[in-house]
């Protein structure tokens, strides 16, 4: 199998997975655990996301200047601060951190 091959494969089970989704019952998704299901299972793979962005380099966990960085971020966001400011709040964290050689 080639690159191209796989990359059009990948391409048609993208398409027949969101004509699924158009072809699903609209009252199966309107009851209210499977409504709950859907939020909280969004939440769960952001979560998921950005604990592997933060604390993954390669294949080991390396704890370093990003943890401070998202805990700066998260507490921005606790606070509904814009996020323009959470952004930046959160890199000028880990540059500081890395500048003065807290953190690598």
């Amino acid at each position: 199998m080639t690159l191209w091959s796989a990359v059009l494969l990948a391409c048609v089970a993208c398409m027949l997975l969101k004509l699924a989704g158009y072809l699903t019952p609209t009252h199966w998704l309107e009851e209210p655990r499977t409504a709950r299901i859907t939020d909280l299972l969004t939440v769960a793979l952001l979560a998921a996301l950005i604990a592997t962005q933060t604390l993954a380099k390669d294949q080991s966990i390396v704890l370093d200047a990003r943890i401070p960085a998202v805990i700066v971020a998260a507490i921005l966001l606790s606070v509904r601060a814009p996020f323009l400011l959470v952004v930046l709040a959160g890199a000028v964290t880990a540059a500081l951190l890395r500048l003065w050689g807290l953190a690598a």
